[in-house]
């Protein structure tokens, strides 16, 4: 019996909160100027991107140059696959809005309620070789192999990331190391032509699915394989991985 469920899948606004999450390189461009690198960066609730760059960078000094106004910016962000394959890019994430200085009375306590969420070791250097500012967003774009998809503000502000955001790389890492048997049923459901000849991984797991990677000659193709019903916990997240990769027991011998 075929597989046969509602495509479900991360809303944009969560897809952008899960993929700021998940990636370690950012980019802030402003008006006539180079873009310059951020060492920290966090998607609020509320919104908005706090983010760190050197105190010495001509985006520093431009901001806190434009007062309460702020200055227009875009800051790009980089989602990569926490595995070795031939593209490692899974999404780019462009905020668009406007940069706010932080003033210097508030930088340690701004920076102690984002490690609260976020405990990045570059955040002890705020005050020393680093200074924070903060985006305003006025919108999200969110691309991947499948297309680009926009939010805005008050979706972001409804949105939240994935649950199992923080634990996926280390699943991911787990299935390509020690369980090549539960990838190869899982690419079962792929169509044949696709799987011919090409390399299958992991790409990404998430409440509502699996997403594949395949690696064919010609080109790459993510395959996004949905789950019955969107895992609220761990214990029914692998009850979902178990039951696409057709291990019956794990569903009281639930028909594939």
């Amino acid at each position: 019996m075929p597989y046969a469920a509602q495509v479900v899948a991360p809303t944009t606004a969560e897809r952008v909160h899960s993929a700021c999450a998940h990636a370690d390189s950012a980019m802030l461009a402003l008006p006539g100027l180079d873009p310059v690198p951020t060492s920290v960066h966090l998607l609020r609730q509320c919104g908005d991107m706090v983010m760190a760059v050197s105190s010495t960078s001509t985006a520093a000094g431009l901001v806190f140059g434009c007062g309460p106004n702020g200055s227009p910016a875009v800051l790009e962000l980089t989602d990569q696959a926490p595995l070795q394959l031939r593209e490692r890019v899974r999404a780019l994430v462009w905020l668009r809005g406007w940069v706010h200085s932080v003033p210097a009375h508030a930088q340690r306590a701004l920076a102690a309620a984002v490690a609260a969420d976020h405990p990045h070791p570059a955040l002890l250097d705020v005050g020393h070789g680093s200074t924070l500012l903060r985006l305003v967003i006025d919108s999200a774009v969110v691309a991947d192999t499948s297309g680009a998809a926009a939010a805005d503000r008050e979706q972001l502000r409804e949105a939240r990331p994935d649950p199992f955001c923080a634990l996926e790389a280390g699943w991911l890492q787990h299935l390509q190391a020690d369980h090549a048997d539960v990838i190869d049923r899982l690419a079962r459901r792929l169509p044949h032509a696709l799987r011919r000849g090409a390399l299958i991984h992991p790409l990404a797991i998430d409440r509502y699915g699996v997403t594949l990677r395949v690696e064919a000659v010609e080109a790459d193709h993510d395959i996004r394989i949905p789950f019955e019903t969107p895992a609220d916990d761990i214990e029914s997240l692998s009850r979902e991985v178990h039951a696409l990769a057709g291990n019956p027991f794990r569903r009281g011998l639930h028909r594939i």
